[in-house]
């Protein structure tokens, strides 16, 4: 978080000699050019922490960040022996449940970005300079801070003027952004980037999974390859456009490569209060009007030492405590505000929920939380629950989820997976922590099962005397997405002609099937009938007999969903 108050100083010219030996072991190293004098990223070559092509505030918004550096060893300095990272210093320590979500979004991003390559250890530098590690790992059983890590508020007085782009949903305040949680997102930043690393169903900032995951999301952006050094400098300057920020992160970048070990959550200290700026200058804090502004004052003549005085008697009204110096209390951030409570719910559906049996359902379930001057309501905790016999569950299995409404009011379900009995369902979304009940009943159903593809299982001709019957029956297997589709139903039809142009109406002579039943056969025959595939997604038609007309005819079978086979039938005078 690039602050926006005066480079931080370090302590004398020892300072200065342990940051030459960081950019000397660094640049040792087999980092990739890690702290080398670079220019800032361009406008053009910065990344975006919106929609590609629009230039948005970095995902900080340039908030302060913690400057501390890794401990290095060097001649004249008492350092511990070298340890093993299971034993390793304090300052190589990272608290288990963070080290986990770090590790998890590395996983996570091999699978769906492998082009990426984005280590563990940026996200711990960047975790480290951000929150400190989650204020040292203080976090609940899910992964979540106790209560929000918040960045100063962005009001243009010392930091960068970001307006409120949430309603106040993440960081609680209605004016101004505020960088919010481990890793320090902006609020606008976070609509775009944010990311579910923990799978409740929810994107939250103030989650480390959910953080880290959206932290290595962003550094990726752009089609980066972070093991490129261009990549990976230009993926930290996204992150905080800082030349002091990018050195600091690759100094612990480099730090947690050579060693890093888990220690238990909590057990360190919480960092204090974060003071990097990246060395820009604050703007001047604002005088209040009719305040005289300070005049700067000549020095004086120096003044010979008085001699000293006599400590004071007991009982003369004088006391030998020095008065201590009067305090300037310090600025204090405005309290932040509490959105109005929701009140009702909107349904956000464009028409009736539907999917074929077994197949996931286009659209999401979607409500909208709005206060009682209609305006949406964040931060509103929105309760999905299916009811119907369809077997259709929310994608996880669940029937039951509760989603928490974002800036814009919006709460969406996950998906829904139709189950394998057709028939009507209805999602209820109930508004929680009201006084009266609200709710609304979302109408959906689950089709019948379909099939994209039919085939038949061999290729022998279909040739048959007259008044007789086809050899073997007639095979076919549908599919779904390349998988078996069953009970899919299916429509076989004898058609006149062997053209198209010939029509597609059923044939009044010709081939036909016998259906099942005691009449006479003359009274079962028929040219069309409809049957189900089996588990397997295989269809086998009955037997197919011939009256006596002869020439070329057409079985038409066509599934659920569209997929089609056209075979023909040929019909000989007897030999």
């Amino acid at each position: 978080m690039a602050a926006l108050f005066g480079r931080r100083m370090r302590r004398g010219a020892a300072s200065t000699a342990v940051a030459a030996a960081a950019m000397a072991a660094l640049s040792a190293s087999g980092a990739p050019s890690a702290v080398g004098e670079q220019p800032a990223a361009s406008a053009a070559e910065r990344p975006s922490a919106g929609a590609s092509g629009q230039e948005d505030p970095s995902v900080t918004g340039d908030s302060p960040y913690h400057t501390d550096l890794p401990p290095l060893k060097g001649p004249g300095r008492n350092d511990p022996p070298d340890e093993t990272p299971a034993t390793g210093s304090a300052e190589s320590g990272i608290p288990a449940t963070v080290l986990d979500a770090y590790r998890k979004a590395e996983a996570s991003l091999a699978a769906s970005n492998p082009r990426c390559r984005v280590p563990w250890e940026l996200l711990a530098a960047i975790g480290k300079v951000e929150s400190g590690h989650a204020r040292g790992g203080r976090l609940d059983t899910n992964g979540t801070t106790p209560s929000p890590i918040l960045g100063p508020v962005l009001n243009g007085v010392g930091f960068a003027n970001i307006s409120d782009t949430d309603g106040g949903a993440y960081d609680g305040d209605t004016l101004h952004d505020r960088a919010v949680g481990p890793m320090q997102f902006i609020p606008q930043t976070w609509e775009s980037w944010g990311r579910d690393g923990n799978g409740d169903g929810r994107r939250d900032p103030n989650n480390i999974y959910d953080a880290a995951l959206a932290a290595g999301s962003y550094l990726c952006a752009h089609d980066r390859d972070l093991t490129v050094e261009r990549d990976l400098h230009q993926a930290i300057l996204g992150y905080n456009r800082s030349q002091e920020y990018l050195r600091t992160v690759l100094h612990w970048y480099d730090y947690y490569r050579k060693g890093a070990h888990e220690v238990p959550d909590g057990s360190q200290p919480a960092p204090g209060a974060p003071t990097g700026t990246g060395g820009k200058t604050p703007s001047p804090a604002p005088v209040r009007p009719g305040t005289p502004s300070p005049s700067p004052t000549k020095p004086g003549k120096p003044t010979k030492p008085g001699k000293p005085t006599k400590p004071a008697k007991p009982g003369d009204g004088s006391s030998s405590k020095p008065t201590p110096p009067p305090t300037t209390p310090p600025p204090t951030t405005p309290p932040p505000t509490t959105p109005a409570p929701a009140t009702r719910l909107v349904d956000l559906g464009d028409g009736a929920l539907s999917a074929p049996a077994g197949e996931r359902f286009a659209e999401r379930p979607a409500v909208r939380a709005e206060r009682a001057d209609k305006k949406p309501a964040a931060q509103a905790k929105v309760r999905f629950t299916l009811a119907g016999e369809t077997g259709t569950t929310f994608e996880g299995g669940a029937t039951t989820v509760t989603v928490t409404t974002k800036a814009d009011g919006v709460a969406k379900a996950p998906a829904l997976l139709a189950g394998g009995k057709p028939g009507a369902l209805t999602v209820k979304a109930t508004l929680l922590g009201t006084t009266e009940p609200v709710t609304l009943g979302l109408r959906g159903e689950v089709t019948a099962p379909r099939a994209d593809k039919l085939v038949r299982t061999d290729e022998t001709e279909l040739t048959c005397e007259a008044g007789a019957t086809f050899a073997g029956r007639i095979a076919l297997t549908a599919t779904r997405d390349g998988q078996a589709a069953p009970g899919v139903a299916a429509t076989a039809t004898v058609l006149a002609g062997a053209d198209p142009a010939d029509g597609e109406k059923a044939a009044d002579q010709g081939p036909y099937f016998l259906t099942p039943g005691d009449e006479p056969a003359e009274d079962r025959r028929t040219r069309e009938l409809t049957l189900t595939t089996d588990a397997k997604g295989n269809l086998l038609l009955p037997e197919l007999h011939t009256d006596d007309t002869t020439g070329t005819f057409r079985l038409r079978v066509e599934t659920t969903g569209g997929a089609v086979v056209v075979l023909e039938l040929k019909v000989t005078d007897p030999a």
